[in-house]
C-alpha cells in the first residue's frame, strides 16, 4: 500500500534518577556517600533509506519513544544510557509541527543520522554534593525528562521529470515504454492510482528519474479527483512533461489551458518550473489537423523539421530555439518543446528521451 502522509509522536527517553547511598565496608568508618548519577536518555534519529519508498510501515504505530535512562547505583556506579531510537523514512520525506504545520526537517539524500530530539540528561547522585561543609548530602537530583512532539511525515517523491495530464491520456504507457516502470495499465480513467518512479536510460552513461501521477481532472487544485493528493510529489521535480491526448473530446488547446490553469492555482512554484509538451496519440489522427496547427500558432512556435535525435522523418519535431533558451531562464510561459509522439506505437519515445536529457543538463548549444 502506498502511504504517503502520517502522523506520529516521537519521544525522547527521561534521564535515571542519581542514587542516595553511603559507603557500607567493614573496617571502614565514615565511608561518605558514594550514590551513582543517573543515565542519560535516547535521543530520538531520523534515517533515510533508500530501500524505502513508502510511509506504510508508519500505518500500525503511532508512537516511537526512546528508552529511559537507568537510575544510579552505589559504589558511585552510574546508570546505563537509554537505547536511541532511529526511525527510517524514505527519501523525499518532510517533518513538519503537527500543530503549527512548520516544515522542521526535509530529507532528501542525507546520508548520516539526524537527530531529531535529544534525551533527559541524568541525575546527579548524593557522591556530587559532598563537600567540606556538606559532608553527608542525603539528596541526589532527578533526571530531566525527554523531548515529545507531535509531527506529520510527508512525502514528496524525488524525480528529474514529471508527467502531467488528464486522465487516459497514455502518461503510464509513456512511462512504461521509456523507462523501467511497470505501471498499471487500461482503457479507462483513472487507472493510476499512485505515483510510479521510473527510471529512463537515453544511453549507457546517463540516466534520469521520471514520476508518473494519477491524472489531474477540473478543480484538483481545489481538492477533486485524486491529483491535488499528488501535485506535490512532482513539486521536486527539475522539468514537467506534459502529455496532451490528441484523440480526446477535448481540443489540444482546452488541455493544456487547463493542465496549466491547475498548476498555478495549486503553486506558483509550480507553475513556473521548465515545461516540455508532448502530443500523444498522433498515431491515430491525421497529424495534420487543423486543431493541433492551431495549436502551435497560439503557443508562437514555429514548425521546424529536425533529424537531430533521430525523429521519424514522416513527422515533425517543432520546437523553437528561441523560446527553448528562453525558457531555460525561466520563461514560464514558453514550452521547451513540442513534440508528437505515440506511446503505444512508441513513435519518438526513444528520440524523447535524448531531448529531456538535454533540457536536464541545461546543454541549449547542442539541442538543435
Amino acid at each position: 500500500m502506498f502511504v504517503d502522509n502520517v502522523d506520529i509522536f516521537i519521544a525522547s527517553g527521561k534521564g535515571g534518577a542519581g542514587a542516595v547511598s553511603f559507603r557500607r565496608e567493614k573496617f571502614v568508618l565514615n565511608g561518605g556517600p558514594d550514590g551513582g548519577d543517573g543515565g542519560d536518555g535516547g535521543d530520538v534519529y531520523f534515517q533515510v533509506d533508500k530501500n524505502t519508498d513508502t510511509l506504510s510501515c508508519f500505518r500500525g504505530t503511532k508512537h516511537y519513544k526512546a528508552k529511559n535512562g537507568q537510575p544510579g547505583g552505589s559504589k558511585k556506579c552510574s546508570g546505563k544510557r537509554g537505547e536511541d531510537i532511529v526511525i527510517k523514512i524514505p527519501p523525499g520525506t518532510q517533518i513538519f509541527d503537527f500543530e503549527t504545520n512548520e516544515l522542521l526537517y526535509d530529507f532528501t539524500d542525507q546520508d548520516f543520522n539526524v537527530k531529531v530530539l535529544k534525551g533527559g540528561k541524568g541525575g546527579f547522585g548524593n557522591a556530587r554534593f559532598k563537600n567540606s561543609v556538606n559532608q553527608r548530602p542525603t539528596y541526589s537530583q532527578s533526571g530531566l525528562a525527554g523531548e515529545e512532539r507531535h509531527i506529520r511525515l510527508e512525502l514528496k517523491l524525488i524525480a528529474d521529470v514529471g508527467l502531467v495530464g488528464f486522465p487516459n491520456t497514455g502518461k503510464s504507457t509513456l512511462i512504461s515504454v521509456i523507462s523501467n516502470a511497470k505501471p498499471e495499465i487500461a482503457n479507462y480513467e483513472f487507472t493510476t492510482l499512485i505515483p510510479n518512479l521510473g527510471v529512463v536510460q537515453p544511453d549507457e552513461m546517463n540516466s534520469f528519474v521520471m514520476a508518473d501521477i494519477p491524472g489531474i481532472i477540473d478543480g484538483a487544485s481545489e481538492g477533486r479527483g485524486l491529483g491535488i493528493e499528488f501535485l506535490r510529489h512532482i513539486e521536486r521535480t527539475k522539468l514537467l512533461l506534459f502529455v496532451i491526448d490528441v484523440s480526446s473530446y477535448q481540443s489540444v488547446w482546452q488541455q493544456y489551458e487547463k493542465l496549466r490553469s491547475e498548476l498555478r492555482n495549486f503553486s506558483l512554484e509550480l507553475y513556473s518550473r521548465p515545461f516540455g509538451i508532448v502530443l500523444n496519440k498522433i498515431d491515430v489522427l491525421d497529424f495534420s489537423s487543423k486543431a493541433i496547427d492551431e495549436f502551435y500558432v497560439s503557443l508562437g512556435i514555429k514548425s521546424l523539421k529536425s533529424d537531430c535525435f533521430g525523429l521519424d522523418q514522416k513527422l515533425e519535431y517543432f520546437i523553437d530555439k528561441n523560446l527553448f533558451e528562453d525558457n531555460m531562464k525561466r520563461n514560464a510561459n514558453a514550452p521547451l518543446f513540442v513534440i508528437p509522439i505515440s506511446s503505444l506505437a512508441q513513435i519518438n519515445t526513444k528520440p524523447l528521451t535524448f531531448i529531456l536529457l538535454k533540457a536536464l543538463k541545461n546543454q541549449m548549444e547542442d539541442v538543435l
